[in-house]
């Protein structure tokens, strides 16, 4: 038969039982039915006398009851922090029997503060056993035992807390995919990981996956979720890497301080300082330079950088989100990324598939875009259901390639709404648009469709705010950048005539810095031919 053990603090004011008033120490073990083999008495240094008092009455009225006491140091027994260490050492030193004892862990006596530990050392099976609550009987001044009752997390009667978690998981996890009910199990078991991750831990994430695939989405969401949760507090900081180069990425990220370098007239915080108990999504991490990533690698670690020109170091306690396009194990053996920043930032990573990969997805985000729409702009606009099936089935056909991913998505839908007469997307409308769509995947986005390109680029919102001139302009440098095999290779086209006439070429770095206005490395615009002709 198997042993019962309970678990108990003493109750350094109501097992002392002045004035004949209840004490539950002694009464635990006087309960009908609840006989208990040995008791397991946890005190402080400066109640060891009422223990032993305590012991003496137990042998007065359960002889048959071991009573073992153990000297537990709490300075501060409202002190969460040290409350839950000296328990979870003891629980920990404590040699456990489950094939022999059945263990109960008292959560009458002790302070709010050890009731709480008690339950999480028992909800995390540090202690494998049930809790125990004692009542007093009533009055509470008169003689009596009360009366006890066990709670075993593990019954079913504790679904219903179960159930509220599971909502609240699924809830979150619905939040995270913008509310958009996906149907690819493998991307909903990547978000249901993404949801655990985000809320447990606080080490840097990692998100995988081709430019459009929506990494800057799901890190606001994360961010979000954190600060729903009280995790956070502080700002969300984004900065697309591509667009930092040298002293300037330096200064962007660590800050600097007054006359650190020429134009240096103030102080600036840097984009690390400003996500300060908040967090820092570093997009496109990979282009960061070598300076930089060791620099970012300390910051990290240690949560402490040193700004441009100055002597002491500034502390920043942030969460860091990181995305990139790159598969950063081949920047690392190619030398172009540090080891050990991967390393570090390699513990969780999630790679974001592409539209084309789960295209039973593009029927939810169908509507997604188009309420999107709706709010954007003001109007409500709809498919006729020929249309809607005839858009669908063009959208998940194999020779649909979305090259661009959601982007193509979002600026095709956008133009869909825009030219929909009277807010209805026929099936004209849809005809014009798998036409235009079709002509973009397969030009690869040359000249004949600038328009869908710089789309694609700019996304539909900045090409709108964006002068002809710069449109035109940044087409033909992304025309050049196809036909081209390197960034050098670019430059020395694009600045033939000029560079004649300069003492030293920097076509490379001229061209680096033009694309990095828009958000683009040559890598990616270069890339953005053979994504389409594939």
């Amino acid at each position: 038969m198997r042993r019962r053990v309970a678990i108990s603090i003493l109750g350094t004011t109501l097992d002392v039982g002045r004035g004949g008033r209840w004490r539950p120490t002694l009464a635990l073990c006087q309960q009908p039915g609840l006989f208990i083999d040995r008791l397991e008495l946890l005190h402080g240094h400066g109640s060891a006398d009422l223990a032993a008092r305590i012991t003496q009455d137990i042998e007065a009225v359960s002889p048959a009851t071991e009573v073992r006491r153990h000297l537990v140091s709490q300075q501060d027994p409202w002190d969460f922090s040290e409350v839950y260490t000296s328990l979870r050492d003891f629980a920990r030193g404590y040699a456990f029997d489950t094939d022999h004892e059945d263990y109960l862990v008292n959560i009458t006596t002790g302070t709010h503060v050890a009731q709480i530990c008690w339950f999480l050392l028992t909800e995390a099976r540090y202690i494998p056993g049930r809790l125990l609550q004692l009542s007093p009987p009533r009055g509470w001044g008169g003689e009596g035992i009360g009366s006890h009752s066990l709670i075993d997390l593990d019954l079913s009667r504790y679904d219903a807390i179960a159930t509220r978690f599971a909502a609240e998981r699924e809830e979150a996890t619905s939040f995270l995919k913008s509310g958009i009910a996906t149907r690819s199990p493998a991307f909903n078991a990547m978000i249901d990981q993404i949801e655990k991750v985000a809320i447990r831990s606080k080490a840097p994430l990692l998100l995988m996956g081709p430019t459009g695939a929506g990494k800057s989405q799901l890190a606001k969401k994360i961010y979000e979720l954190k600060r729903a949760r009280h995790q956070v507090i502080g700002a969300f900081v984004e900065v697309n890497c591509a667009t930092l180069r040298g002293d300037q990425a330096t200064s962007a990220l660590f800050g600097h301080v007054k006359g650190a370098f020429t134009g240096a007239q103030t102080n600036r915080p840097g984009l690390m300082k400003t996500a300060d108990k908040g967090v820092l999504f570093l997009d496109e991490i990979g282009e960061l330079g070598l300076d930089e990533q060791a620099m970012c690698l300390r910051a990290i670690e240690e949560k402490r950088f040193l700004p441009v020109g100055s002597d002491s170091d500034t502390t920043s306690d942030f969460q860091l989100l990181a995305g990139t396009n790159r598969d950063l194990s081949v920047n690392v053996r190619e030398g172009t990324f540090r080891e050990d920043l991967f390393a570090r930032l390699n513990l969780w990573t999630f790679a974001l598939p592409a539209l084309r990969d789960r295209k039973e997805d593009i029927e939810p985000n169908l509507d997604f875009e188009l309420r999107r729409y709706g709010e954007r702009e003001g109007e409500n606009v709809t498919f006729n259901r020929e249309a809607r099936e005839r858009y669908l089935a063009f959208a998940m056909a194999p020779e649909a390639t979305w090259a661009a991913n959601f982007r193509d998505l979002s600026a095709s839908v956008t133009r869909m709404a825009t030219l929909a007469p009277k807010g209805r997307i026929d099936e004209p409308t849809v005809r014009d648009e798998i036409e235009r769509l079709s002509r973009q995947w397969k030009s690869g986005g040359d000249g004949s469709d600038a328009q869908d390109l710089l789309a694609e680029v700019l996304g539909a919102e900045r090409l709108k705010d964006t002068d002809l001139f710069d449109q035109v302009q940044l087409a033909a440098v992304i025309s050049v950048c196809q036909q081209s095999s390197s960034l050098s290779e670019a430059g020395r086209t694009l600045f033939s005539a000029s560079r004649l006439k300069k003492s030293s070429d920097n076509d490379a770095d001229r061209l680096r810095k033009y694309l990095a206005r828009f958000g683009l490395s040559f890598e990616q615009a270069a890339a953005l031919s053979r994504s389409k002709a594939n």
